[in-house]
């Protein structure tokens, strides 16, 4: 049978679920944020559900919870539901979204019964266009029960659930972060250099998408040693020293950004890490010396 579910915190990603699952015919119950507007236009976006402006007791109509809010809230949202629910949270499951937090912050349920866990799915959710969830990996931690749930949810949309281990959270955050955040402020870097050699903002965009998606193809397909390129991969280290001295005008995160990328490359894709490391150093402590004041 479909399960209810209450989602707390309806933002991008609660809403982004809430309106897969509503699509499968899950049944949809209250949908809490934090204004009266935000619920109904959370309520419209999803397709079903109840709006409610503060947590309230219809939250305890669902057989499942999902905790959707910003991590610094999770706790206080935890203690607020465990207040007003008391024994009745017994045999629920609550789940939250976070990436970096395991169950722990669900703690004030678990204490009134609640089986408690948290499902993360590892996706970006802009807001401005509807993100894919299918084929998409969530990891999951917490009571067995709790991971069951999850694992239905994430098999219910396309997912794929992944069980983390114990105190794994905030690294399995940091290789998200990596690949996405990060990812965009290199892909940024790269455009502001662009234009300060000629090109237009739309221009330089157009130049670096084909370069990035053939990259990304070429990891796909063959790995990323095999996919690695550039003058570091080559064994190029001239060219490495006139990058740094292209840079030296550059904002001094500019030019942490490329010696560190440099030696993060050779540490994990050069085929003798130590002997590019080597030879990488020379040239960026001598630019070290040189720098010129951020």
């Amino acid at each position: 049978m479909p399960a209810t579910i209450a989602i707390v915190g309806a933002g991008r990603l609660g809403r982004a679920l809430g309106r897969r699952l509503r699509e499968l015919d899950w049944n949809i119950g209250a949908v809490v944020t934090q204004s009266a507007a935000s619920a109904r236009a959370a309520v419209r976006a999803i397709g079903a559900g109840h709006p409610q402006a503060a947590i309230g007791s219809r939250v305890l109509l669902a057989n499942i919870i999902l905790v959707a809010t910003p991590d610094g809230a999770i706790r206080e949202v935890a203690s607020e539901l465990a207040r007003i629910g008391g024994d009745e949270w017994r045999g629920k499951i609550v789940l939250h979204t976070s990436g970096a937090l395991d169950e722990s912050e669900l703690a004030p349920l678990a204490r009134r019964g609640a089986f408690t866990g948290s499902m993360h799915p590892l996706q970006t959710f802009s807001g401005r266009i509807s993100a894919p969830l299918e084929g998409v990996v969530f990891a999951i931690q917490g009571d067995p029960r709790a991971q069951r749930a999850a694992r239905r949810i994430a098999r219910a949309v396309g997912g794929i659930s992944v069980s983390l281990r114990a105190g794994a959270k905030p690294v399995y955050h940091v290789a998200g972060t990596f690949s996405s955040p990060y990812l965009l402020a290199v892909v940024e870097c790269s455009i502001r250099i662009l234009m300060r050699s000629g090109f237009s903002r739309r221009r330089a965009k157009t130049a670096l998408l084909p370069l990035i998606r053939q990259t990304l193809e070429n990891f796909e397909r063959f790995g990323a040693r095999e996919a690695w390129t550039g003058p570091i991969a080559r064994g190029d280290f001239s060219t490495v020293s006139r990058h740094q001295r292209a840079l030296a005008s550059w904002p001094r995160e500019i030019q942490d950004a490329y010696a560190a990328l440099a030696r993060l490359s050779a540490r994990l894709l050069a085929a003798h890490p130590e002997k590019t490391l080597r030879q990488l150093d020379r040239i960026l402590k001598n630019a070290d010396r040189k720098r010129a004041p951020s």
